[in-house]
């Protein structure tokens, strides 16, 4: 059984396959592929996406299995019994990793004969990376934006695990033991002053009263999967693939040294094809505080 505490330390809380080839994106005419990281869904990125299609880009947002409209919600958190809450076993228990990452596949397979731009937020980072390794044909470019890029420890527990990773932010959010519940669980439903705490941990350049439209979005449980699942990649599939990170300076959810600690770690890798890195002064959700400064950066990755 996963420890809490092991869950909770972290300040989550991401050879040439045959067939034929796909066309690379043009300058000016990209497919971007976003996928949102814990308990958000595709429309947290309608702000970021409505700027790239005025860029002249297409782009397809994608609901990860238990987000979005792909959730399912415990008894207690729609009766709001928050006692239950905490023991109540997740609906979405056995939603793996694999799925998420099959998901995304599915997105990219579905957009036809070109390479797309994949960006994963926060833990859709351990999610992209699986889905590269599955077909790293279909990506021109992935984007990690402030996500967990696990090469060199694994999984986002482990990098969550690491005393760096404390930032002070969020660690009492957390509902219920992640192990007997399998799932890691927050409250988006709960009262003023959970809902601030939620804010300065994730949102903490956005203002409270933007802040809530996005909070109502979200959903109350990440499978555990997501957290805890080692995610191995190879330097001639996912290694060969262009990449960016997008470091965010005031992160309080994924600590900056934690951030710097999986770009050497990937890079360490495939020395030969190493991270294009950038740079935002902003907390854990520039698709919410800065839409066009990111969605800038992304039109302009080479």
């Amino acid at each position: 059984m996963v420890d809490r505490r092991d869950v909770l330390k972290g300040g989550l809380v991401a050879g040439a396959m045959a067939g034929p080839a796909l066309a690379a994106p043009v300058p000016g005419d990209r497919t971007y592929v976003l996928v949102h990281g814990a308990w958000h869904n595709a429309l947290h990125w309608q702000p970021v996406a409505a700027r790239l299609s005025a860029l002249g880009h297409r782009s397809v947002a994608v609901d990860l299995p238990a987000h979005g409209l792909n959730a399912r919600f415990p008894d207690a958190y729609i009766t709001g019994n928050g006692a239950r809450l905490a023991a109540e076993v997740s609906p979405v228990k056995d939603v793996t990793l694999e799925d998420a990452a099959q998901a995304v596949v599915t997105t990219l397979r579905a957009q036809g004969d070109r390479r797309c731009v994949l960006v994963g937020h926060s833990v859709g980072g351990a999610v992209i990376t699986r889905a590269a390794e599955l077909v790293p044909e279909r990506i021109d470019r992935l984007v990690y934006l402030a996500a967990f890029a696990p090469i060199g420890l694994g999984s986002p527990m482990a990098y969550g695990a690491l005393p760096q990773a404390r930032t002070g932010y969020g660690e009492t959010l957390f509902i219920g033991n992640p192990g007997a519940i399998g799932a890691v669980r927050i409250n988006p439903r709960g009262d003023a002053a959970y809902l601030r705490q939620l804010r300065d941990a994730y949102y903490n350049d956005v203002a409270y009263e933007n802040f809530l439209p996005y909070a109502a979005m979200l959903t109350p449980d990440l499978p555990l999967s997501f957290w805890t699942t080692a995610v191995t990649v190879s330097p001639d599939r996912w290694g060969r693939i262009a990449r960016t990170y997008i470091r965010c300076l005031n992160d309080r959810a994924l600590a900056p040294a934690i951030q710097d600690r999986m770009i050497a770690d990937a890079d360490r890798v495939t020395p030969h094809n190493m991270f294009k890195v950038e740079t935002m002064t902003t907390g854990h959700s520039p698709f919410a505080s800065s839409p066009a400064a990111l969605a800038t950066i992304l039109a302009n990755l080479p």
